[in-house]
């Protein structure tokens, strides 16, 4: 009695036929809390694989618990002593206010990037939400944590969430199909996305194109690997995570190393190192760009059961980065 838990949790990956890039991206944004964007045409399963999110990430720690116990408490989610045993998955509609994502109202209750704290934020059509909204999001992706100001009110809410965004690659969502594309081809592509800056941009750690599922494996039956055998590895890489920072408390996951730390864990060996240099200036990485590769790396090398980063870890990471970007 009183315990909330997550919907999602009950559906598995072994569900989706094909789209093995977008499972594997989704299985390294688990293990290392790195946010994703995800951009296909509509039924090509974005927000099917983004509702199996839940069962491959770890059970909450008792502390974890308690920090989304207390958010869901303040938001009237849970009754009197209830407990919240399953990561959380909110899914904000593109009309949702900025009061209703980011908090604020009568009582400046916690909106939906903090009733997301510890689980996923999964925001589907991403280009549609309010350019403000959108922009608001990237100081939370940041810090962690939101501070709403209302009248006589002022309060800060944790926000760790793992955001998982999905767009159509234009207004039309058939930029990559000529028999359906609109007559704008391909300038409604890039105006479309364009409405997601370039600083929040930045911040996806993941981004990739999901294409439409192939024919031949729409015949084939749903025998993909289940939820169980991917939440095993993220486990293991997580494991790894809490080992590594055990005697730091404000840093959990990889995503949230920083500065000399980030240097120190996810130091690629020499062939790494190059790599990332090389692409670095043929695409113009800004420094946030570069130190995400690293962290994306560095969780993909735990994945790996790797203590070193390799150039193979490196490669990865950058495949997920450059989607989007054109070389310079």
């Amino acid at each position: 009695p009183g315990e909330v838990t997550a919907a999602g949790a009950t559906r598995d990956f072994s569900d989706v036929k094909g789209q093995e890039r977008a499972k594997r991206a989704l299985e390294i944004a688990a293990a290392g809390r790195h946010h994703v964007l995800m951009v296909g045409p509509p039924g090509s399963g974005k927000s099917m694989l983004a509702a199996r999110m839940p069962g491959i990430l770890p059970p909450l720690s008792p502390v974890e618990a308690l920090e989304t116990s207390m958010v869901h408490s303040l938001s009237g989610l849970l009754t009197e002593g209830g407990i919240s045993r399953s990561r959380p998955f909110r899914e904000p509609h593109h009309t949702a206010s900025m009061a209703a994502i980011v908090g604020g109202g009568r009582g400046a209750k916690p909106g939906e990037i903090s009733l997301a704290h510890n689980g996923v934020l999964f925001m589907d059509e991403f280009p549609e939400f309010p350019r403000a909204v959108l922009e608001t999001l990237r100081q939370p992706i940041e810090t962690g944590e939101v501070v709403v100001a209302r009248a006589n009110a002022h309060m800060r809410y944790p926000c760790r969430f793992l955001l998982v965004a999905a767009a159509n690659p234009c207004k039309c969502g058939y930029l990559t199909d000529p028999a359906r594309a609109c007559a704008r081809v391909p300038a409604c592509g890039e105006d479309y996305l364009g409405r997601i800056s370039g600083p929040l941009m930045d911040r996806f750690d993941l981004r990739l194109e999901v294409p439409p599922v192939a024919y031949a494996d729409l015949d084939l039956p749903a025998t993909g690997e289940p939820s169980a055998s991917i939440a095993a590895r993220v486990a293991t890489a997580r494991a790894r995570q809490t080992a590594r920072f055990a005697d730091l408390p404000e840093v959990r996951v990889n995503s949230e190393a920083e500065g000399a730390l980030l240097e120190e864990i996810a130091r690629p060996d020499s062939e790494g190192r190059t790599l990332l240099t090389r692409v670095a200036e043929r695409f113009g990485l800004t420094a946030r760009g570069y130190h995400r590769v690293l962290r994306v790396a560095r969780t993909i090398a735990d994945l790996d059961g790797s203590e070193a980063v390799q150039a193979p870890h490196i490669a990865e990471a950058v495949s997920y980065r450059i989607t989007f970007q054109k070389a310079q």
